[in-house]
């Protein structure tokens, strides 16, 4: 890992109108990371994701990717920059087939030989996704489409992916495959990834590192191997097996 991080957040403040979603955040992901950022429902780590990728302005701060300012960049520029960001819920075109919601991820690209070695790439990935690569994205099951997500971000080949709640509305099975895929892509194509994540367990489990936010700020953070140990930790987002408290914001 090179000492400086690939993307590193300093003191972002950002709303929603009147609302202050996040307040102060500073957080790093380093070059080969997956970094995971826990927290309740509406403790804002929708909101870091969304201002990394240019949805959502911050009042204050930086984001800095690759040493460059990016904060308040459109998203299509971020894209081209090298982020891609998986939202929560999916937001797949469900009017269009599986294949071409992977050409719509390679939008940014004039290479199409290469396009279509990485359309390969995704379907050696998620085979499920070759099988059905002609049916409407709208007629997938729930994990199918966060497969079929995931993999369209991938076709922008990014540097950094951000993941918002990948396991939402997926059975156990599904999200050990879904997050299994997650450790593969960054152990074999480098790709650094921030995963926001309801189930902490198995974000704990998958990343290296971990930001705990509470209203919007960062509490603790620490390696995922020392905040499985916190009795803090362990008490409100490890208890009884489950994934936490943490949904949505």
């Amino acid at each position: 890992m090179s000492a400086q991080p690939i993307l590193r957040l300093a003191n972002i403040e950002s709303c929603y109108g009147p609302i202050t979603a996040i307040r102060g955040i500073t957080l790093d992901l380093m070059r080969g990371q997956i970094v995971t950022v826990l927290g309740a429902n509406g403790a804002g780590k929708t909101s870091i994701l969304k201002t990394i990728s240019g949805v959502l302005d911050p009042l204050k701060g930086t984001v800095e990717f690759e040493g460059r300012k990016i904060q308040s960049m459109e998203p299509d520029k971020v894209v081209r920059l090298g982020i891609s960001h998986v939202p929560e819920g999916r937001e797949i075109f469900p009017f269009l087939s599986v294949r071409d919601n992977l050409k719509m991820g390679a939008y940014i690209r004039t290479d199409q030989h290469e396009v279509a070695a990485d359309i390969e790439k995704a379907f050696n990935y998620f085979p499920v996704l070759r099988e059905r690569q002609d049916q409407l994205a709208g007629q997938l099951s729930g994990g199918q489409q966060q497969m079929l997500a995931i993999s369209r971000a991938l076709m922008a080949r990014p540097k950094v992916l951000l993941l918002d709640e990948p396991s939402l509305g997926l059975s156990p099975l599904l999200v050990k495959e879904i997050f299994a895929i997650i450790r593969r892509l960054n152990a074999e194509e480098g790709v650094s990834i921030l995963l926001v994540e309801q189930n902490a367990r198995m974000a704990l489990e998958t990343a290296h590192y971990g930001y705990v936010l509470e209203v919007g700020r960062v509490v603790k953070h620490d390696t995922c191997a020392n905040l499985m140990q916190s009795d803090q930790i362990r008490e409100f987002y490890l208890g009884h097996g489950q994934g936490g408290h943490g949904k949505r914001h």
